[in-house]
């Protein structure tokens, strides 16, 4: 429970001494700012002050913990119905206790006048009634207490449920602590207050570096035991370039690093330059460089950085953005936007790539709960989710073609590692199609449909593969997963976790061929292809498209244009005959410091 000593604690910065720490480099950017420490137990609260335009959505968010709560006293009381008649009576009473003046009303009232999250203004509302019942001189009515504190824990759980702890917005710019964040999470938290992320868990490519990177923000994750040894309050310095993070950092500590923040920003308006010139090398090759992006709201990025289009939307995130599954108009309405937008350059949407560690369970009012999953990352989750829930697919399908009546738009199927999997896709987008005629709704009927090859069966199977598709997409990301068998959002073995590893590369290099075989072209949008250092060597493979987060394509754009294709070339040549990754460093960092002296400038 919170107590007045416990919220001054939380809003006081710290003396103590100097420490670094570190962890992985999850997205580039150096930032200097006050911690808020988000931990997921009921019994260790923060305070937040939150925006005024936020306490709507935190009021809401009560709300809809009250309504769970009563729902769950409510499934209980019926088990006992007709048997245990005192049981139904304290049942009873903890129902009425939720809509009670002393908790709801009070919670409601402390939200809206001191601006601050449904936890903590949940638990001043007990201290206030705890208070209360301290003054009773019936020691039966005061034992009345533990119901209060029974109906506490249930709202807190049901908080838990609707997003406990991770407020839509802060009062002030902070640096956001976590142990991990879920997509839902990290699509709560958008906010110009937020400065930066540090976890305990993931690697470079858990989706808190992904999405991190893809706004923009400076990232560190993998920090052991972070969430312990920073507090609420605390001035940290996160250095999203080589995973380092300085708690209570000394002023000349602080000094430098914002000098460091500096020169970031120079290089960046520096590459403001290259914006708007083509992708290509000096010999005239072009390669289209196109956009990963999470939600709508990043389109902006995506013109503003000069992208040849979208090479992948990650459509799941807009699942998480309801409390309810969206239907069908909802979906095309925000397909219908990015296309309409983006028109004529094309927007590759990825179907829904749920489950493994996107959580299928959590997104919002599903009704095909899955059972737990010993080992998610190999089991029910992304095509295999949607073909298993043809409804959910179906309606994500129809809104995708009534969406390609409006320009070019390009379906992207994840996990695909079966051409038997294919061929379902392929009737069920046929029956849709077909669907469509029929009603007069107008769609694209030469769609291109891709595959993005994630797992090594894929791999060796890709010239089978390409003759049924129209383009292929390489999710290094799960590829380098699974082909290496690394977790990458293991804190343990995510060092492990490595692009350049001979077998990566050679998969990458026989998939590119297999589709060019077939006539068709061949992309590349995990997060190697926005890495500077490793763009030669992927370029040299012969790939027709790198898609990155937007901010990246400035810096590849300017490597692209300081190369010639037969050096690039030359080079894939090499790396490809290397034994270990060390080998293929080294020639890759020779290449640079020979071809490209701006590689090593932070971004």
């Amino acid at each position: 429970m919170v107590t007045e000593e416990t919220e001054r604690e939380n809003s006081q910065n710290t003396d103590r001494e100097p420490e670094t720490l570190y962890g992985i480099s999850g997205s580039p950017g150096i930032v200097v700012g006050r911690a808020v420490v988000l931990r997921p137990r009921s019994d260790d609260l923060v305070r937040y002050r939150l925006e005024e335009k936020a306490i709507p959505g935190e009021k809401e968010r009560f709300y809809l913990a009250v309504d769970g709560a009563e729902q769950e006293l409510k499934a209980l009381r019926s088990k006992f119905e007709g048997d245990l008649s005192d049981t139904l009576t304290i049942i009873d009473s903890h129902i009425r206790m939720l809509r009670d003046r002393m908790i709801l009303e009070q919670t409601v009232i402390l939200i809206e006048q001191k601006q601050i999250n449904a936890e903590w203004a949940l638990s001043r509302a007990l201290y206030l009634v705890k208070k209360k019942f301290d003054h009773i001189a019936d020691e039966y009515i005061r034992d009345r207490f533990a119901d209060v504190e029974y109906v506490f824990k249930l709202l807190m759980d049901q908080l838990s449920e609707h997003g406990q702890q991770f407020p839509t917005g802060f009062a002030e710019p902070v640096i956001v602590v976590c142990e991990d964040f879920t997509p839902a999470d990290t699509v709560r938290m958008q906010s110009e207050k937020v400065l930066g992320f540090l976890t305990e868990k993931g690697g470079a490519t858990s989706h808190t570096a992904i999405v991190a990177r893809s706004l923009g923000l400076p990232a560190v994750v993998g920090v052991e035991n972070i969430t312990e040894r920073c507090r609420t309050g605390d001035t940290i310095i996160l250095d999203g370039y080589d995973g380092r993070v300085c708690l209570a950092p000394t002023i000349d500590q602080q000094k430098l690093y914002k000098e460091y923040g500096r020169q970031h920003r120079a290089f960046s308006d520096e590459l403001r330059w290259y914006i708007h010139l083509a992708s290509e090398t000096l010999d005239g090759l072009r390669v289209k460089l196109s956009a990963n992006i999470e939600i709508p709201d990043e389109m902006e990025g995506v013109i503003y950085y000069g992208a040849d289009g979208i090479g992948l939307y990650r459509s799941e995130f807009g699942y998480f953005q309801q409390n309810r599954l969206p239907d069908e108009e909802a979906l095309f309405s925000v397909y219908q936007d990015l296309v309409i937008a983006l028109d004529p350059q094309p927007v590759t949407i990825r179907t829904l790539d749920a489950g493994g560690d996107k959580l299928a369970n959590q997104l919002p009012g599903n009704t095909f709960k899955t059972r737990h999953e010993r080992n998610p990352a190999l089991g029910l989750r992304s095509i295999r989710l949607s073909l298993r829930e043809k409804t959910l697919f179906v309606t994500q399908l129809r809104a995708l073609l009534r969406a390609s009546a409006f320009g070019r738009l390009r379906i992207l199927l994840p996990l695909i590692s079966l051409l038997g999997e294919l061929k379902q896709v392929q009737e069920i987008i046929g029956q849709v199609m077909m669907d469509l005629t029929l009603e007069g709704v107008p769609f694209d009927p030469d769609i291109e449909i891709g595959i993005m090859v994630e797992v090594p069966s894929a791999v060796t199977m890709a010239d089978a593969l390409a003759a049924e598709v129209d383009f292929f997409s390489i999710g290094t990301n799960d590829l380098i997963q699974y082909s290496l068998a690394i977790d990458r959002g293991n804190e343990y073995v995510a060092k492990m976790y490595d692009p350049l590893h001979p077998a990566v590369l050679r998969m990458i290099s026989r998939t590119v061929e297999a589709g060019h075989a077939q006539g068709i072209e061949v992309a590349l949008c995990g997060e190697m292809a926005g890495d500077v250092s490793m763009a030669p060597v992927l370029l040299g493979l012969g790939l027709d498209e790198l898609s990155m987060r937007p901010s990246a394509i400035p810096h590849v754009k300017r490597l692209l244009r300081h190369s010639t294709s037969r050096r690039l070339t030359g080079l894939a040549k090499q790396v490809l005959k290397c034994r270990d990754s060390g080998e293929a460093r080294e020639l890759l960092e020779s290449y640079l410091e020979s071809n490209y002296s701006g590689w090593r400038k932070r971004l």
